[in-house]
This record gives C-alpha cells, sequence and structure tokens, in this order.
C-alpha cells in the first residue's frame, strides 16, 4: 500500500523506453509559435504577456550585464510553470518531482553564474567568503563556511523544488484515497474531505506556480552577486 502512493513519481515507459524526456518537451507545444503577424487571437496575446511580465520582474534587480540572462531565465520559468501545472492534471507524469532533473537545471545554471562571477571580477566574487572585519582567529572558519553555503546553493535549489511538489502531490493522492474509502461508510465525512481535497489543489496550483518562480528567482540572486 505505501509502495504504490509512489508509483505516480516513476518514469512511465513504453515499450521499456522511458518517456520522461516527452513528458519535459510536451510543454513546449503549448507555448505560441512565431509568425508574420505580431498579434493573432486573444490567447496568443495572453501567452506573450504572461513571459513579458516574468522577464520584468526577473530583470528589475539587475543591472544591464545581466539582462543578456533574460532569455534562459524566462524559458526555465516558462517551462518549470507549465511541467509543475501540466503535473497537477490526473494520469500525468510530473518530471520536476524528480532530483535528477532539477539538479541537472540547478548546477550548470548556478555553475554558469559562478564562473561569470571569476571571470569579470574575480576579487569581489572571492571576496563574499570572507566579511570586512572578520577577526584573524576566525578567518579560517569562516572561509569553510562560506565555501559550504555557496556549494550547497544548487542542492537546495534541486531539494526545495523536488520536497514541495512531491509532498503536494503525496497529500492529494492520500486524501483522495481516503475520501473514497470513506464514500460507502461515512458520507458526510467524505463530502468535508472532498472539500479539502479541492482547497488542497487550489493550494498546490499556488505552490506549483510559486515554487518555479522561487527556482527562477533564486538564480537571478546568484547571478546578481556575480555581475
Amino acid at each position: 500500500m505505501n509502495l504504490s502512493f509512489f508509483d505516480q513519481f516513476t518514469s512511465p515507459c513504453l515499450l521499456g523506453i522511458p518517456l520522461v524526456l516527452l513528458a519535459t518537451l510536451f510543454p513546449a507545444l503549448l507555448l505560441p509559435t512565431p509568425n508574420n503577424r505580431w498579434i493573432t487571437t486573444r490567447l496568443a496575446t495572453l501567452q506573450l504577456w504572461l513571459p513579458h511580465l516574468i522577464t520584468k520582474q526577473l530583470m528589475m534587480p539587475l543591472n544591464k550585464a545581466g539582462h543578456k540572462w533574460a532569455l534562459i531565465l524566462t524559458s526555465l520559468m516558462t517551462l518549470l510553470l507549465t511541467i509543475n501545472l501540466l503535473g497537477l492534471l490526473p494520469y500525468t507524469f510530473t518530471p520536476t518531482t524528480q532530483l535528477s532533473m532539477n539538479m541537472a537545471l540547478a548546477f550548470p545554471l548556478w555553475l554558469a553564474t559562478l564562473l561569470t562571477g571569476l571571470r569579470n571580477q574575480p576579487s569581489m566574487s572571492l571576496g563574499h567568503l570572507l566579511p570586512e572585519g572578520t577577526p584573524t582567529l576566525l578567518i579560517p572558519a569562516l572561509i569553510m563556511i562560506e565555501t559550504t553555503s555557496l556549494l550547497i546553493r544548487p542542492l537546495a535549489l534541486g531539494v526545495r523544488l523536488t520536497a514541495n511538489l512531491t509532498a503536494g502531490h503525496l497529500l492529494i493522492q492520500l486524501i483522495s484515497t481516503a475520501t473514497t474509502a470513506l464514500l460507502p461508510i461515512m458520507p458526510t465525512i467524505s463530502i468535508l474531505t472532498t472539500l479539502i481535497l479541492l482547497l488542497l489543489t487550489i493550494l498546490e496550483v499556488a505552490v506549483a506556480m510559486i515554487q518555479a518562480y522561487v527556482f527562477v528567482l533564486l538564480l537571478s540572486l546568484y547571478l546578481q552577486e556575480n555581475i
């Protein structure tokens, strides 16, 4: 019984071929495709308004040097947002519940921001490891602590996204299972549980959007430190 709760997190396969890549790339089909006209339909207008809003919010704290990352960060935000929201539909697979995928997104981008800072302003980037005015006896310990906190950033990004989405999916499945089991025995309690399930689903929609935004926002803050 406990193992069945985690079956939703296993990658689906067809003829022995994992379909996780298809599940990752499918949201791209929902995005508008460019054509010769600026605005075609109201739906396309709405779809173009959302990336514009995301780009504006992410680029506000960055200087002009950081605006080169606008396409990468906006594309990542759109990808995570669509994957997280589509994963809430029944009989779907959410690739962002896999720690391996989230780490594959977090580690290269974090490393790129770190290398950008070391290339453009090495003294200032290394200066973050040692706060100004630190006593001499505390210098080795503080350098080790700051280095550890720096290296743990991509792990924190991946684990945060994985843990929040996994917990939400498990709660939805547990409450829906309880609702189905209580329906023939205690219909009144089953109806109350259904209301709780509805509220939890709304909460999970918000969590899916917030976690995608937090993931990209933290990357933009790491970039801000290094440019």
